[in-house]
């Protein structure tokens, strides 16, 4: 019916950007200066006569939210009470950016509408079922037990979506599949899955570890973390700072975060630009052979995020010479395919490699409605 969002809330351009239900896209430029404020402007335009799409606030049934961090607290979406409130509070010293950010949300939302129902989907809640062995890290085992220190996985709701949705295309019992799930985008990960279960992801604590990103550095020797420091006379939160925003694709290219300009770049004859590139793949590359050894094999290999539904050419180096894996890639069909469900291995390859585009909100929304049937 409706779907928009509000961009640089506390900026003095901030700016409210929604599509109507007809397809025409509309930008509403207001000076928001919190979340708060974002969610009451929201509000106001979705009882709005010309933007909006409801006439009262009591059409709204319920309302869902995605929450980054749920730590071992949760592995799956729960209605919003003040115990599952002040369990999210206590989840944010493992994500201080987004969590007291999705909190404001949440108390948003029952200023306005007090008495309405209102659900938490959270993205780490899928890679609960990691066996142990997973997602410990080999540090002293209270770091653990005092402090929570191990891996959680990240784009959990994604990962879902988009290994449910391969099965369906191909109508194929989910509980049955080895897939891995490559959320590939400004932040990337990936993830596998052994009969709808998460086993392994290559997101960690944060969402640093892994994959190389927009600007995160991802897999790294931990011996080089002191070394810049003190190089670069970095504090702790300084180098938090550096490992998140200063590297990656960003900080190695010395261009941009974005893989459209790299591709620009690589096509002007920019080295660095086709270093980073190569770099990118090469760690994806990486992670889809561990985590075929992981399921013993491979059934279905899913393409999902910004990158991984639009950046053809980098499919296409991810797939090269895998055919150990019996994964047979069909160049003619990936060639400038962009952004829609197509399934890119040929037909007698043992690999099904599929493009499936993201649709969390699809699943916050299903989860939503299901947890209100119960209640």
């Amino acid at each position: 019916m409706a779907k928009g969002g509000i961009e640089k809330v506390g900026q003095d351009d901030s700016f409210l950007k929604l599509t109507k239900e007809d397809g025409e896209k509309v930008v509403i430029e207001k000076s928001i200066l919190n979340h708060e404020e974002g969610i009451s402007f929201i509000f106001s335009i979705l009882t709005d006569r010309e933007y909006g799409c409801v006439e009262r606030f009591d059409e709204i049934d319920a309302v869902g939210h995605r929450v980054v961090h749920g730590g071992e607290k949760f592995a799956s979406s729960m209605l919003i009470t003040q115990e599952v409130i002040d369990k999210i509070i206590e989840c944010s010293k493992f994500a201080p950016l987004h969590n007291p950010a999705n909190l404001e949300g949440i108390r948003g939302i029952q200023k306005i509408l007090p008495d309405t129902p209102q659900v938490a989907v959270f993205d780490t809640a899928f890679h609960q079922s990691m066996p142990d062995y997973a997602y410990f890290y080999a540090l002293p085992y209270q770091a653990y037990a005092q402090y929570g220190v191990r891996r959680y996985g990240f784009h959990g709701t994604s990962h879902r979506y988009v290994s449910r949705r391969a099965c369906e295309i191909l109508g194929v019992c989910y509980e049955s599949q080895r897939i891995i799930t490559a959320h590939i985008g400004n932040g990337g990960s990936i993830t596998a899955i052994k009969n709808g279960k998460s086993v392994d992801t290559s997101m960690g604590m944060t969402p640093t570890e892994g994959l190389i990103m927009g600007t995160r550095c991802g897999d790294i020797d931990p011996g080089v973390l002191p070394y810049i420091m003190r190089k670069e006379n970095l504090d702790a939160d300084g180098l938090g700072n550096f490992l998140n925003k200063k590297c990656g694709v960003a900080g190695f290219s010395e261009l941009s975060s974005d893989m459209r300009d790299i591709e620009i770049a690589i096509n002007e004859g920019n080295k660095k630009a086709l270093q980073i590139l190569n770099m990118c793949n090469y760690r994806i590359r990486k992670y889809i052979g561990a985590y075929a050894a992981v399921l013993n094999g491979v059934d279905i290999l899913v393409f999902t995020g910004g990158v991984g539904e639009n950046q053809w050419i980098s499919r296409a180096a991810i797939c090269k010479d895998m055919e150990y894996l019996g994964l047979l890639f069909d160049e003619e069909k990936n060639d400038n395919e962009r952004g829609r469900e197509i399934i890119l291995s040929k037909p007698e390859s043992k690999v099904t490699v599929m493009v499936v585009p993201t649709d969390e909100e699809y699943m916050i929304a299903s989860d939503t409605q299901e947890i209100l049937k119960n209640i």
